[in-house]
């Protein structure tokens, strides 16, 4: 399978021991399963990609017309949530209904990251209504002694120059609901029995909240020498050291 991506859930987190007895904190993911509702090709829409949805149970009256007929194109169930993702392809048909080996109405599953170490998560970060600087921009705030109201930013502007507010000050206003990426995560386990997905370190949103699971696009490289049996231990060999100058 040549997508790059997959939608899933955000189920919650915990925790993990490696071989070495390590403890790593966790997200599971309940990913896909996905069906692929549309394909994008070069030729017609002017890129490669595939239009994906997330197979759960919709009623048909939750469905309008214009996306009853959209999926009745492809043959596929109706979805609640549709994302598009790259396609890793090296050439398009004219046609469009096929992009190497990848067509509509094919299933899109975790086993796709079964050759990945690292993937990338967007989703949609918690709402937390109105918040003044010191919560949404981490201000220090003021004196918090008696008389003083600690939280309010202060002055934003002198009258004299520049007499006016700078385009992009830091102040109170909507915090939360944004689309947050976080990248290089690392796979620390896939169940492709139940579609699980465990990936280490957080993920945004909240529980039951929709995310877009990708492959890394810039994925780190891996450090030679500082893991496993080989790795010096710095103490002990600067004690070495020392003893063999004292012989």
């Amino acid at each position: 399978m040549s997508v790059s991506g997959i939608l899933g859930k955000k189920i919650g987190m915990t925790q993990v021991f490696d071989e070495k007895g390590e403890i790593h904190p966790i997200t599971v993911l309940q990913v896909g399963p996905c069906v692929i509702t549309q394909l994008k090709t070069q030729a017609k829409d002017g890129y490669d990609a595939a239009q994906i949805g997330l197979v759960e149970f919709v009623k048909s009256s939750k469905v309008n017309k214009a996306m009853a007929g959209h999926f009745g194109k492809s043959n596929v169930p109706p979805v609640r949530v549709v994302r598009e993702v790259p396609i890793e392809v090296a050439s398009s048909t004219a046609e469009g209904e096929q992009l190497n080996g990848v067509k509509a109405g094919d299933k899109v599953l975790v086993d796709i990251f079964a050759d990945e170490k690292f993937v990338d998560v967007l989703g949609t970060s918690k709402g937390r209504g109105f918040a003044g600087v010191v919560r949404r921009h981490g201000f220090g705030g003021g004196p918090k002694s008696h008389g003083h109201m600690f939280q309010v930013q202060g002055s934003i502007g002198s009258s004299s120059f520049p007499s006016r507010v700078f385009k992009g000050m830091r102040m109170p206003g909507h915090m939360g609901v944004d689309n947050v990426t976080v990248r290089n995560l690392r796979i620390r386990g896939i169940d492709t029995e139940e579609n699980l997905l465990m990936v280490e370190g957080a993920v945004p949103g909240h529980k039951e909240g929709y995310v877009l699971i990708t492959k890394a696009k810039q994925p780190p490289r891996e450090r030679r020498g500082f893991s496993g049996a080989t790795t010096v231990d710095p103490l002990k060999a600067s004690k070495k050291a020392s003893a063999g100058k004292k012989k």
